[in-house]
């Protein structure tokens, strides 16, 4: 008998389970809902125009919005062009990365693969000389460095060369040798050895140039960074993505708020992601020439775009559609803040 019983209470429990299992079967829970957990995969660069990403990362933003029925899993990158290709690849949710980068991952998907949900910085980019370099025609026959072929610094130094009547091209020749080079500290180290007369790039490493006896030629106040989402992933996560706006807002509003705090919970995330911070007089000279804004800022975008077209790295392009206003939107009128148009 208690054999018998015991056969009972385990067919019983058997039963149960079968049961509560139908039911889960039956149901279909979207990935963001209350039983289910989701994983973000956020990048980012390592350089003080992706500000907003670093506050974030220190101070917990982006961990508190979310909640804990998301998994943030954030990764440094240095060079846009690779966050391009973990986004395409499906290895990124989302991204801090500049625009000319994001252009190429628009064209190259016919309009599928990303949005731009946000901005998150303009300017914070120079062109950095030698003294006694007082114009574009002091660098005929000179050698000057970049990031990236293709990036956003790239295509405006060649845009800016082209419009004072010197010519470059993509194999390093022309009036003005380019010389795309990554790391970007070896952009440093190359001005240091006299390898280079010149670089354009953006903070912190335009500011260190300037720390070595460089002159800033020129600066660019264009956007240099926005956050950009996969669209499949904003399709089937709409509350993560609204989680990750309302952190991208809120580390924007700490740094306008507290740039000296700001500055140090950057210096602290890139601690994390070098092995070393910025100087302290690097560190604020950086945050002091770029603007923090949640405005991607589609003028400048349209004015990238028509740059990149003109001296041929990329094809003509129509990027309507390319900036989605309405999550942020939604964020900023909930925080008491203006909306930004598209």
């Amino acid at each position: 008998m208690p054999h018998q019983r015991l056969i009972r209470r385990t067919l019983a429990v058997f039963l149960a389970m079968a049961a509560t299992a139908a039911v889960v079967g039956c149901s279909h829970p979207s990935s963001s809902s209350s039983s289910s957990r989701v994983s973000l995969r956020l990048g980012y660069l390592t350089r003080i125009t992706h500000a907003p990403a670093l506050v974030g990362i220190t101070d917990g933003l982006f961990t508190r919005q979310l909640g804990p029925k998301v998994n943030l899993a954030t990764q440094p990158f240095s060079q846009g062009t690779e966050e391009v290709t973990a986004l395409l690849s499906g290895q990124l949710d989302a991204a801090y990365i500049g625009p000319n980068p994001v252009f190429n991952a628009w064209q190259r998907s016919g309009g599928k693969a990303i949005k731009i949900v946000s901005g998150a910085a303009s300017g914070g980019t120079s062109m950095v000389v030698k003294p006694g370099i007082n114009s574009a025609q002091d660098l005929r026959g000179k050698t000057v460095a970049d990031p990236a072929l293709g990036g956003t610094q790239d295509v405006s130094l060649r845009d800016w060369l082209a419009k004072n009547g010197l010519n470059t091209n993509t194999q390093g020749g022309g009036d003005v040798s380019i010389k795309p080079t990554t790391p970007e500290s070896a952009i440093v180290q190359q001005f240091v050895s006299n390898q280079i007369d010149g670089a354009i790039d953006s903070a912190p490493f335009d500011v260190q140039l300037i720390k070595a006896g460089g002159v800033r030629l020129w600066s660019d106040p264009n956007t240099i960074t926005v956050l950009v989402v996969r669209q499949e992933f904003q399709a089937a996560h709409p509350d993560v993505v609204a989680a990750l706006l309302r952190a991208q807002v809120e580390a924007n509003d700490k740094i306008v708020r507290d740039p000296a705090g700001a500055a140090q919970s950057a210096n602290t995330a890139l601690s994390h992601a070098l092995g070393k911070g910025l100087e302290p007089d690097v560190l604020t000279a950086s945050f002091q020439e770029t603007t923090f804004t949640n405005d991607p800022g589609m003028a400048s975008l349209r004015d990238q775009v028509a740059k990149a077209v003109a001296i041929g790295l990329l094809k003509p392009l129509d990027i309507n559609g390319l900036f989605d206003q309405i999550p942020l939107n939604a964020v900023l009128v909930a925080s008491g803040q203006p909306q930004v148009a598209a």
